[in-house]
């Protein structure tokens, strides 16, 4: 006869008390602490934070049934938490961006290279950067599976304070490129943030939180290039502070990487202070049992999947197609844009000068932060993540095609075309970066596709890997093509943009075969009994 998979209870004064035998296949196992919701006895599922027949304050198989007492369950977000990873968060785009203002200045004077290499050295910088971060991201991932998150993500900002003052220290070319892949080796806090936000957050919270991670990120982008710019070579900015240091004369950029590096550093200090570890170690499918052993009962621990039986896994290869996709045409973009806006009308651009571009990326930049944060989490409560992806897929051609149509404008020449372009471009800059979602919204798609929480992390850092590629190459391939037809007037200097078009197009295909449905959850063992 058939056992129900209710465990067995003891009665007492208190209510039902669980027995204290080990759990076994015929005991249900808890569901994943992702999601608010529980199994009860007889199948049905309550969300309330209990299981039905479990009085207050029982446990099952040695867990608390409350969704309180497991990371990420719960209507609420844990906002201290999601402050913290988003601070840690803001740590890296802080440390790669700051040195964009005098990373020219610094390869010319400090490594001592040729007015014509320095274009050369300087995007070689860059490159290694992302080509160091995309061969080690798999290995942070699986570290964070392994170890814990919380203890890989302060090694890896530990690591990222120290390489802003290690990099701005260098006193030739080739210690500039050692430290610069020093820097992309220790970047796996983004994965790992990302991962311990999803496990911090529900299927209906994630949005919310996932947009403050994106909002913090731009802060990181915004504030790195202030950062470097104000504090680079103070002799010769702040003369009557820094007149006669010795130090800051032979090396003149290292006030920048003091200053970066301690900003990092406070990162690490509030995250191992205050961070609570994310990774549950106490079920089958702990990452620490993950082996071809067996546990204390006898019982085969459940081995964590291969990165290729990862992949392999339902839904997850199509969603890391469109997150690399959307990866591809953002950095496309980001590269292709700053030239775009300086280049002369007459060749295809805006003809902007210094001022305008920057109020423009400024204009550009809030408007995605606002995008992000106000509009995001309606949209994905009201349409899904999939809806969000459809309808940016079906926006992003229109957002390039809307750089097309503001040049047309100003070769016009005429007061009512001028209008116009001001009316378009306005709408390119504060319309336009709603598509930005779509990146957030890659992020929570893979979330919900991960087969088991304990290999977020690994699943994430594919997905990081593969952007680190992209970001390794894309960038100069995008601005070779502008120049080529800007230069030759291939389609009136409009060239990268036609091509980019139907390459945004296939997203709103891709996203049509997404997976529906939200993160996958534990189902219960069998009853033995049953089974046989």
């Amino acid at each position: 006869m058939a056992r129900s998979p209710t465990p067995s209870m003891k009665s007492s004064a208190h209510g039902a008390e669980p027995d204290e035998g080990p759990p076994t296949e015929q005991t249900p196992l808890m569901l994943n602490g992702n999601s608010g919701a529980r199994l009860a006895p007889d199948g049905v599922t309550t969300t309330d934070g209990e299981v039905a027949g479990v009085a207050p304050g029982a446990k099952v198989n040695g867990h608390s049934p409350k969704s309180q007492e497991q990371p990420g369950s719960g209507a609420a977000l844990p906002k201290m938490q999601i402050f913290l990873l988003c601070y840690a968060r803001m740590m890296e785009p802080i440390a790669f961006f700051s040195i964009f203002p005098y990373i020219a200045q610094m390869v010319h004077r400090v490594g001592n290279v040729a007015d014509s290499d320095v274009g050369f050295y300087s995007g070689l910088i860059e490159s290694l950067f992302s080509a160091t971060q995309m061969l080690v991201l798999i290995f942070w991932g699986r570290m964070a599976d392994r170890l814990g998150r919380k203890p890989v993500l302060l090694c890896s900002l530990v690591g990222m304070a120290a390489g802003p003052v290690l990099f701005n220290l260098s006193t030739s070319i080739w210690q500039m490129l050692l430290f610069r892949c020093f820097a992309g080796a220790m970047s796996g806090s983004t994965l790992i943030i990302r991962t311990m936000i999803a496990e911090n957050s529900t299927p209906e919270t994630q949005a919310r939180a996932f947009s403050w991670f994106a909002f913090s990120s731009n802060c990181g982008i915004f504030l790195g290039p202030i950062i470097g710019g104000a504090l680079a070579d103070p002799v010769e900015q702040y003369p009557s502070l820094f007149r006669g240091s010795e130090f800051f004369q032979r090396y003149p950029y290292a006030l920048s990487g003091f200053v970066t590096g301690a900003i990092s550093a406070t990162g690490a200090i509030t995250s191992a202070l205050f961070l609570e570890e994310t990774l549950t170690k106490g079920d089958d499918s702990s990452a620490a049992a993950a082996a071809d052993s067996s546990n204390g009962d006898g019982h085969p621990s459940k081995k964590l999947p291969s990165t290729w039986e990862l992949i392999r896994s339902p839904g997850v290869a199509i969603v890391l197609w469109v997150y690399t996709h959307i990866a591809f045409l953002a950095f496309v973009f980001t590269a292709i844009v700053p030239v775009a806006l300086y280049t002369p009308v007459e060749l295809g651009g805006f003809g902007f000068g210094p001022s305008k571009i920057s109020a423009y990326m400024a204009a550009q930049g809030a408007s995605q932060a606002m995008w992000l944060v106000l509009a995001f989490p309606f949209l994905q409560r009201r349409y899904g993540t999939k809806g969000v992806l459809k309808g940016c897929g079906i926006a992003y051609p229109f957002f390039f095609a809307g750089y097309i149509i503001p040049n047309l404008l100003l070769r016009e020449g005429s007061h009512t075309s001028e209008v116009l372009f001001w009316i378009t471009g306005g709408f390119i800059a504060f319309i336009g970066p709603g598509v930005s979602m779509s990146f957030t919204a890659s992020q929570l798609a893979l979330n919900d596709v991960a087969p088991d929480h304990h290999v977020l992390g690994t699943l994430n850092a594919i997905g990081l890997t593969a952007a680190s590629g992209i970001r390794s190459v894309i960038p100069g391939i995008a601005t070779s093509m502008y120049a080529v037809g800007v230069r030759n007037q291939i389609l009136g200097g409009h060239l990268v943009w036609v091509i980019m078009i139907p390459f945004a197009a296939v997203l709103a295909f891709a996203a049509r075969r997404l997976p529906e449905g939200r993160r996958p959850q534990y189902e219960p063992v069998p009853d033995e009994e049953e089974a046989s």
